[in-house]
């Protein structure tokens, strides 16, 4: 990364013909600071539509950034857009199929973006689920760049997380109609912004702002106020300033990710992140594993409470004291690097520091050293619960991640028959015909990365949280996702190696009994290792004639080449081996 930057402006290398190529759609000042080959050129990726409500705000970014940055003396422009899909709309849907594989595309599309060699620095506009891993992945591509993210801000708070689940519920069980769940819904997500819940998108938020890729406190002011206008304009002045000074790959180290992985872990972050990160570090040149979020898991204590793991949302999470709240008890306790570089400058203290706007003007003061709200979010010495919110989980079945800030502690281990099924469909089916009724752990195979993309299989936690509520001791084993709204259903998931590529999860029957165990940290099923080996595989993934439609079918080369879930589920800097499977996914055809 050192030997690829330059002193200079990028542009100033080019050839006459390239660089006017560059500039031919440029007017008036900023036509002649490209043209002149002096002025740091930033580029703008971003992730607008007016879909989606995270995203809908972005749309008015990129001129307020193009003014910022031309008002500190660089040049910017709009280098290109990355597709944003929305878990909530796709969820349950054959879209949600093409939801993890949208990260690599968004990588891919910010390497495009980026790959004109124009500029000396990127302004990364994005916030929800694989975007911002997406966005990230693509730029440490370019690491000797420096980079910002740019986030939104979440929507005003709607109808609490708790009363929306409890309408799911009476849904699942045709007490409530088609109309009162959709009213339920649309009180939740009602306006721009991030969904309120603490799912992966704010997850996102709050791990790059504490790896110190954000403005201190931008993740969590709401959009279409002054503030957050400000916060934006002022990154776009920022990323001037550290063109030819702090690139990303110096601030994307070591340290720089272990204390992402505590920030997830003090807060009982989203699953997908398991995945994310390794993913992430795995750009950066890092190895980053599931045992790395266990041992850390082991002394970072969980400070907050914010839905699915208790009733609050992200704004009152922000109210109770937030990122610099979290970030300076963390800092003093010594769970986080303070010696790193950050886009406001070295070391993390800064990020124990709050925007607010006096006399129309940006500045920083101290957060605050209390918690305004200690239902919600609490100090490193009086926590939760001592250890963090995400657990690992292996066994003779494999490996797999369990969130457990929100599971009770006599829902942690279960242990029952299984009742073994392939499509989130079969199980809708089973469960309304009252197949279901008694201690059961549900296994839903063949949703892992090879298999149909993970997709995450959230739609089923309403129907499960109603066996729970009967009395029954439930659990969940795949090796697809859950959302990062994960409740109260004690769920192993990610499993690995996946049912596609014959791991043990494919010779699982109904009726073996498994027991999870989320304080010891072991998924096994009480069969012989040798019965089990020696089993017949009896289902596999879906052919390559059932990947049509809704746009599946031109993904087949991802399903080939992706990784282990343990391994960010990427088909970027994986250390994936063909030797690392029992049956190659090609056996199955």
């Amino acid at each position: 990364m050192r030997a690829a930057a330059s002193d200079r402006p990028a542009r100033a290398g080019m050839a006459c013909s390239n660089l006017a190529h560059g500039f031919a759609a440029c007017a008036g000042e900023d036509r002649l600071a490209v043209k002149g080959l002096t002025k740091p050129g930033v580029a703008i990726i971003s992730s607008y539509n007016d879909l989606l409500s995270a995203h809908q705000p972005l749309h008015e970014y990129p001129a307020w950034l193009k003014d910022s940055v031309r008002a500190a003396g660089g040049v910017a422009q709009f280098a290109g857009g990355v597709p944003a899909m929305c878990d909530g709309i796709t969820q349950g849907q054959p879209g949600m199929e093409l939801s993890l594989f949208s990260r690599e595309v968004i990588a891919m599309a910010t390497g495009i973006a980026l790959s004109h060699e124009m500029f000396d620095a990127s302004l990364l506009l994005g916030v929800c689920d694989k975007i911002v891993p997406g966005l990230l992945i693509g730029a440490l591509a370019f690491g000797h760049l420096p980079a910002v993210l740019v986030p939104a801000g979440p929507m005003s708070s709607g109808l609490p997380n708790k009363e929306k689940a409890r309408i799911r519920q009476l849904y699942a069980e045709g007490k409530a109609t088609r109309e009162e769940l959709l009213e339920a819904e649309s009180a939740s997500y009602h306006g721009p912004g991030t969904c309120t819940f603490y799912g992966t998108a704010n997850s996102n938020q709050m791990v790059v702002e504490v790896m110190g890729l954000h403005l201190p406190g931008a993740s969590f002011v709401p959009p279409n106020t002054p503030l957050r206008k400000a916060l934006t304009e002022e990154a776009g002045r920022r990323v001037v300033g550290l063109a030819r000074s702090v690139s990303l790959a110096e601030i994307v180290d070591v340290k720089a990710v272990v204390n992402g992985v505590v920030a997830l872990l003090a807060t009982g972050g989203s699953t997908n992140l398991t995945l994310h990160l390794p993913a992430i570090a795995a750009a950066a040149g890092i190895q980053l594993g599931w045992d790395d979020f266990a041992d850390l898991s082991a002394v970072v204590p969980l400070m907050a409470r914010v839905y699915p793991n208790g009733s609050a949302d992200i704004n009152h999470f922000q109210a109770a004291g937030g990122v610099p709240f979290l970030v300076g008890e963390l800092l003093d306790a010594g769970l986080l690097h303070p010696d790193v570089n950050t886009v406001a400058g070295p070391g993390l203290d800064r990020y124990r520091q709050e925007p607010f706007l006096s006399d129309g003007e940006l500045v920083w003061r101290d957060g605050p050293t209390e918690s305004l709200d200690a239902a919600v979010l609490r100090p490193a010495s009086d926590p939760f619960s001592a250890d963090g919110g995400l657990r690992m989980l292996a066994g003779n079945l494999g490996r797999a991640v369990i969130k457990v800030s929100a599971v009770a502690p006599e829902h942690r281990v279960v242990q029952a028959p299984a009742r073994v099924f392939t499509t989130q469909e079969a199980f809708t089916a089973a469960f309304k015909a009252g197949e279901l009724n008694r201690d059961v752990v549900v296994v839903v195979r063949n949703q892992g990365p090879q298999a149909n993309g993970m997709p995450e299989l959230h739609k089923l936690t309403a129907a499960l949280g109603v066996l729970m509520d009967r009395g029954h001791r439930i659990a969940l084993v795949t090796d697809g996702r859950m959302s990062g709204a994960s409740g109260k259903i004690p769920a192993a998931i990610q499993l690995t190696p996946e049912a596609a590529t014959g791991g043990p999860l494919a010779r699982v029957r109904d009726g073996d009994v498994i027991r999870l165990d989320a304080n010891r940290g072991s998924i096994e099923v009480f069969v012989d290792d040798a019965e089990l080996s020696g089993r017949r595989l009896v289902d596999g993934p879906p052919h390559e004639q059932e990947w049509m439609g809704t746009g599946r079918e031109l993904f087949g080369a991802l399903r080939r080449a992706i990784g282990p879930a343990d391994e960010g589920a990427s088909v970027f800097g994986s250390t994936l081996t063909p030797d690392k499977f029992a049956v190659p996914v090609t056996t199955w055809k």
